[in-house]
């Protein structure tokens, strides 16, 4: 199975037992018109871990990311970001908390080069020393960003523009990222590069990040902590070492389910434990 090297300290985990919550989602409910996306999903993500949620298409990971930031508002209960309430307020406010969002299929702005592209991610930053600083950092971390700078970020590679999107969030000096399918349309080799240098991030920069992905053998071995999602509710929680051993876990989003009719059986009956 494929995996990435996080080189993690083991004091550096977190558990459920730590009370330095970053953000805290209470019984949220979000829907699209009738339907209801989420329901009732209470989490929290922890400062200086790698969050995961993990789940299947049309779970409701996705409307999980945008009701934080504030694309979606939520019907019913509440967010708190480092113990202030963010429920439904404006995206843009959410931002200049320190909170930044990696939207699925990147959404870079094609018609604005690399580096301009980068600035916009810092458009509420006015320490132009820093920004500088953290400019050289994302050109360190994906060396095609600096050699593309002048380029229209349009005419960039799927990867390339995935690594842009990172690297703009970066530059808005986030202290949570929230990053969605960063995957999507990848090749393994590419997918595990991207993986290898979020966890570099998490841990050199100490950039909290709660992560939505459906490779669920990456997003386990990169994160500490993680949630599993099922038709809008989180069925199972626990660290991401314990989610690798359980059954359930290994069935259903490792490959390592039973085959042929039995398996079909297994799946469609599955009971979480």
């Amino acid at each position: 199975m494929e995996a990435v090297p996080h080189g993690r300290a083991p004091g550096m985990r977190c558990g459920p037992g730590d009370d330095n919550t970053v953000l805290q989602l209470l019984n949220v409910e979000s829907a699209y018109g009738p339907i209801k996306a989420i329901r009732g999903v209470s989490l929290k993500v922890r400062q200086g871990e790698i969050a995961t949620v993990l789940g299947s298409n049309g779970a409701g990971k996705t409307t999980i990311l945008k009701t934080i930031s504030g694309i979606i508002d939520p019907r019913k209960g509440s967010i708190e970001f480092e113990g202030r309430s963010i429920t439904a307020q404006d995206p843009a406010h959410i931002v200049q908390q320190g909170l930044s969002h990696v939207p699925e299929g990147r959404e870079v702005f094609p018609l604005l080069s690399v580096r301009d592209n980068l600035l916009m991610g810092a458009y509420t930053r006015s320490d132009r020393d820093g920004v500088a600083r953290d400019m050289e950092t994302v050109y360190a971390y994906f060396p095609i960003l600096r050699e593309r700078a002048t380029q229209h970020a349009g005419l960039l590679s799927g990867g390339q523009q995935q690594m842009l999107a990172i690297s703009r969030a970066i530059m808005a000096a986030p202290r949570l990222i929230l990053l969605d399918e960063p995957s999507l349309g990848l090749s393994p080799k590419l997918t595990r590069e991207i993986f290898e240098i979020v966890v570099r991030i998490n841990r050199e920069r100490g950039t909290t990040i709660l992560l939505v992905e459906q490779n669920a053998n990456m997003a386990l071995n990169a994160s500490d902590y993680g949630y599993v999602l099922e038709n809008g509710r989180i069925v199972m929680e626990d660290t991401c070492e314990r989610l690798r051993e359980k059954e359930d876990i290994k069935e259903f989003y490792l490959g390592l389910k039973d085959e042929g009719v039995r398996g079909e059986r297994r799946w469609k009956k599955k009971t979480w434990r």
